[in-house]
């Protein structure tokens, strides 16, 4: 799977939770999830969740603390699917 599958599938997961679709329909890897998108903290345990379920992944609380961007999010799951 490559970059641009993975921010694919990491916009479409996140874009379920987020307050402002139209910065969703938009994001780019710089995009913050949580000002940006306005996914509050409670949904991006979900998100994390998700990206577990979709990429067959596990995610530490380590590293999901250091998800702010969806670049961020891309860099993680190529990290662990790689």
């Amino acid at each position: 799977m490559d970059t641009s599958e993975i921010q694919a599938k990491v916009v479409e997961i996140i874009g379920r939770y987020a307050k402002n679709k139209e910065a969703a329909a938009t994001a780019t890897e710089t995009t913050n999830i949580l000002e940006d998108l306005k996914v509050n903290s409670a949904r991006l345990v979900d998100v994390i969740l998700d990206f577990e379920d979709e990429f067959d992944i596990e995610v530490e609380d380590d590293d999901a603390d250091a998800v702010n961007t969806v670049g961020d999010a891309v860099a993680l799951i190529q990290s662990k699917v790689a």
